[in-house]
């Protein structure tokens, strides 16, 4: 069997902790044969920790080694090093989001489609087994037309203390587009074909820059802190639902929340736990079923479904078109918090 030979260009965290271990668990089909990082002890220690047999300086000079890289870098470089690879021939998996802004994800899609090569963005909550029985239900008709749309993805207390989260020149923001993130990717994966049309939101991150805040995930300089610790949006649908959307890495909540629901014409389904709701035999109706939120049973779905893709085995699950209306809808919440009116799409 053809093996892919991948590479990983940013050994942090996301790199050690997910896609690495993923692609070595799918040693049949995939090889991670070189990694590169900015700081050169990273990528070191990581060859070392995991037996890759290349460490690179630059990342350019991996391109000849490799079928496809998994970016794992801050923000800022997902674009540029997304570019220069599929230039170059080499498949893309790039971490989310896609990018700082919706210009560079067209420049990375007007890449992708020139060179012929595939560019995937990890939102791997698609991946878990809540978000795949969800989306059978909701193509089974279980809610019929989808009318409102509720999402929460909230923690109390968790300012990421470590790398690069809340520096705004090489993250593009904070709790939103590193977070919430996911959970706007996911709601506009079930909705299918709602087609956003208008956004109005607003930023905080007034508890993050008060001195002395107890934190659950390291420390970090409040007096630096410059993008959002809070973020609450409300999104209308050109199919006349809607979308109420928060989410934080601080706030003054009773406990993290992580919630999805939708409210259709038809029925309810609300994903974390997964249950559903209809008006069936003369009563209410609630039915339940264990689908779990595995993040790491995620990433190696993930892995699996980028590996077999650029195999030619599979279709993508994330494709960079849907990846750069996340980040639309992004652009837009951080435009209307500046400007105090709302975006039309």
């Amino acid at each position: 069997m053809t093996k892919l030979k991948m590479g990983i260009i940013g050994a942090g965290g996301i790199a050690q902790n997910r896609h690495i271990p993923a692609y070595q668990s799918l040693s049949d089909t995939v090889d991670v044969v070189a990694v590169q990082d900015v700081n050169p002890v990273n990528a070191r220690e990581a060859a070392e920790k995991f037996q890759i047999p290349e460490v690179v300086e630059d990342y350019h000079d991996m391109f000849q080694m490799v079928d496809a890289v998994t970016i794992c870098t801050p923000n800022k470089f997902h674009a540029e090093i997304s570019v220069a690879a599929l230039e170059a021939g080499v498949h893309v998996l790039c971490e989310k989001p896609m990018a700082m802004t919706v210009n560079e994800c067209e420049a990375m899609i007007a890449a992708s489609r020139k060179s012929g090569k595939l560019l995937s963005i990890a939102y791997h909550y698609r991946h878990t087994q809540a978000a795949r029985t969800a989306q059978a239900a909701i193509n089974a008709g279980v809610i019929g037309d989808p009318l409102v749309t509720r999402v929460q993805a909230l923690r109390r207390r968790k300012v990421p203390g470590w790398g690069v989260f809340t520096n705004k020149e090489l993250q593009g923001g904070g709790s939103l587009i590193d977070y919430g993130c996911h959970l706007l990717d996911l709601s506009m994966w079930l909705l299918g074909d709602s087609q956003p049309v208008e956004v109005i939101g607003k930023t905080y991150n007034r508890l993050s820059k008060t001195p002395n805040q107890l934190n659950d995930w390291g420390t970090f300089d409040h007096e630096t802190f410059d993008v959002d610790d809070h973020v609450s949006s409300y999104i209308t649908f050109d199919d006349g639902s809607s979308l109420q959307f928060e989410c934080s890495w601080a706030a003054n909540i009773k406990e993290d929340t992580l919630h999805l629901s939708i409210s259709g014409a038809d029925g309810g389904l609300n994903v974390y736990p997964f249950e559903i709701y209809q008006p069936r035999y003369g009563t209410f109706m609630t039915e339940q079923a264990k689908a779990a939120h595995d993040e790491w049973e995620a990433g190696q779905r993930q892995a699996a479904n980028f590996v077999n893709s650029c195999l030619g085995y599979e279709s993508l699950v994330v494709k960079p078109e849907q990846a750069m209306e996340v980040s639309r809808i992004i652009e837009a919440i951080y435009a209307s918090s500046a400007s105090g009116h709302s975006v039309r799409l």
